[in-house]
């Protein structure tokens, strides 16, 4: 049996509010899987999504989906 869980990963608000946009840090994604990966989560697809945030700016976002044997 699998168990699944779907998660939006995005960055904070201050660089969008500052920048006029945001995109993700693949330092910090890259260790939010790796802590995901460690208690058995497999990433099965990922999709890119930029979302508004006040109406004038935006930001980038990943919508994750994770499984894992139980």
């Amino acid at each position: 049996m699998k168990q699944y869980k779907v998660i939006v990963y995005q960055e904070g608000m201050l660089g969008s509010l500052l920048l006029g946009s945001s995109k993700v840090d693949p330092v910090r994604f890259t260790e939010f899987l790796n802590a995901n990966a460690q208690q058995g989560w497999r990433v099965v697809t990922m999709e890119k999504d930029i979302r508004r945030m006040l109406l004038l700016w935006k930001r980038e976002a990943y919508v994750v989906v994770l499984e894992k044997d139980v």
